[in-house]
């Protein structure tokens, strides 16, 4: 991410395999944890 210079426009299997721990689906949220502990909640 250090010498990402551009935005990200397409899906990057390394990119999220090397920020997201782990992404739980509940009833109409997704919870996704990045490496750093960060967590943040998306409504579906």
């Amino acid at each position: 991410m250090d010498e990402q210079t551009e935005a990200i426009t397409e899906y990057s299997e390394t990119l999220v395999g090397g920020l997201i721990e782990k992404t739980t689906v509940l009833d109409k949220t997704l919870v996704v944890e990045f490496k750093t502990g960060l967590q943040i909640e998306v409504e579906v």
